[in-house]
């Protein structure tokens, strides 16, 4: 069903595909969007158990799409540092194929809603309660359940790694 990666030299392992999942604070979600033309946004998320989130109003574009065709991309560069002297960048970076569900449990809205504050504000556990209880009726909650994930790195990490 999916492309297997023609590099396989390249393949990061699935620990390391989400080790960059986790301490990474953007990635990009594709999907299908307005006339059939492709849509990629960029986003702060928050990966746990095998699945992505992420927050968005409650209505829009990401939406609107999502509703139409829950099937997405979302990509995540952990590296990109460009080697002028080689014509090349040495990177790293994974992608995610999945499916996208809107959450609507208010008990599930709000325990995706808390795992996603922990990651950029870990810390302050009243700032988070008091964010969720002033938003969470203008937020939505967005999962993507992962069927199939792929991380690669450039050939120089590749190189490095080898010698």
């Amino acid at each position: 069903m999916f492309r297997e990666l023609r590099r396989k030299n390249q393949l990061l392992s699935e620990k390391e595909s989400i080790d960059i999942l986790n301490r990474n604070t953007s990635g990009t979600l594709a999907c299908i969007g307005d006339n059939d033309y492709p849509y990629a946004v960029p986003l702060s998320y928050v990966y746990s158990d095998g699945k992505i989130y992420f927050h968005c109003a409650v209505e829009g574009h990401k939406l609107d799409a999502i509703k139409r065709n829950s099937k997405v991309s979302f990509c995540v560069i952990d590296t990109d540092d460009v080697l002028p002297e080689k014509f090349t960048t040495r990177y790293r970076s994974v992608i995610a194929f999945g499916k996208a569900r809107i959450i609507e449990d208010d008990n599930e809205k709000r325990k995706t809603l808390e795992i996603l504050a922990r990651k950029y504000s870990p810390n302050d556990d009243a700032a988070i309660e008091k964010e969720i209880n002033g938003a969470i009726e203008r937020t939505c909650m967005v999962e993507i359940d992962i069927e199939h994930m792929t991380g690669k790195e450039g050939i120089e990490f590749t190189r490095l790694r080898n010698s």
